[in-house]
């Protein structure tokens, strides 16, 4: 196996996020894809010998074995993209470091201010707009959840990808919402929804922030939309990406409340789904982050087009020697090299 190319060692090869990183960074970098399904759709974007089957984010075994599968294929740089890996990879950075493996993932101070919602609202109240928000408890009252107004939300205080999200219309709908402190209350916000892509350097700074509007969403991603140039919701995101310490990739999503502003929905400390929009509006950040993380310097501004996007399914066809291999749980002795 060729080590003329930097090697980075992508996991999570069969989500969306994951399959753009590893397109975009194929042309400059050797890529290794790894996932726990033998079948994602990302493995088989790179040549047999830089597939890898990981354990699950939550297996305890999983940092070790992403270690020492980042030795063994002589990594530069890890990127992990599923929710469930960030804080378990963010809290082992420097035993990466010591192995000379960079790690692009948000700090665990970082990941653990987006992941607490309600944390997420606190920190950002006072310099953007965050939606009116009540812990649901015991104690919660009735004239605390009246100021709200209906309908109103409720989603869980952690957790990503939608679950536990609701819209009350009556009090008759909170019947059985757990008031044990897991989940927020909050202002239903009616307006278009956005997602703002923004490249942070390792220094903190923001290089680029780029809106994408949300025009048709299946399972939680967008399969059409457009970037907008908005100064508004521009500067929102970067303000936010500030905010909770941001020095690589972050997603902020944002809706317009009633009076038409931007509020804040939730930030997901990782590459989004679509990132593929934001490469076609001219920012390609997931070369640029990675150039980041290997040392390189970036710019202090990046601008973008407006562009829009609609998605289809793709089919990846391969060899059927190697969808049987991968099928069998075995690796590639080329990882061993």
């Amino acid at each position: 196996m060729s080590r003329s190319q930097p090697c980075v060692l992508v996991t999570g090869a069969g989500g969306a996020a994951a399959v753009t990183l590893i397109r975009s960074l194929a042309a400059r970098y050797r890529v290794v894809a790894g996932d726990i399904d033998p079948f994602a759709a990302g493995l088989y974007l790179v040549p047999a010998a830089q597939r890898v089957l990981l354990p699950r984010g939550d297996d305890p075994s999983f940092a070790d074995v992403l270690l020492e599968v980042a030795r063994r294929c002589h990594a530069d740089l890890v990127i992990p993209t599923v929710d469930v890996e960030l804080p378990v990879v963010a809290g082992r950075v420097g035993d990466f470091g010591r192995a000379g493996v960079a790690v692009l993932v948000e700090s665990s101070q970082t990941l653990e201010r987006c992941q607490d919602k309600l944390t997420l609202v606190g920190l950002c109240q006072g310099s953007v707009r965050v939606p009116r928000t009540v812990l649901l408890e015991q104690t919660t009252t009735a004239d605390e959840l009246d100021s709200l107004g209906l309908p109103h939300i409720v989603k869980p205080r952690h957790g990503a990808g939608g679950r536990g999200f609701a819209v009350i219309s009556s009090s008759e709908d909170l019947r059985g919402v757990p008031r044990d402190g897991t989940m927020l209350a909050q202002e239903h916000l009616p307006g278009e929804e956005f997602s703002i892509d923004v490249l942070a350097r390792p220094d903190g700074h923001v290089v680029a922030a780029v809106p994408r509007r949300r025009d048709k969403v299946d399972s939680g991603i967008a399969v059409a939309g457009r970037t907008v140039r908005d100064s508004e919701l521009e500067q929102f995101g970067r303000t936010v990406a500030r905010l909770i310490g941001a020095t690589g990739v972050v997603n902020v999503q944002a809706r317009r409340a009633v009076d038409g502003t931007p509020a804040l929905l939730e930030v997901n400390a990782r590459f989004p789904g679509t990132m593929a929009l934001t490469q076609a509006a001219g920012v390609d950040m997931p070369v640029l982050a990675a150039r980041a993380a290997l040392g390189h310097d970036l710019p202090d501004h990046l601008d973008f087009d407006e562009v829009a996007v609609v998605r289809y399914l793709a089919d990846v066809t391969v060899p059927l020697v190697e969808y049987t291999t991968m099928r069998d749980g075995r690796t590639h002795s080329g990882l061993d090299a």
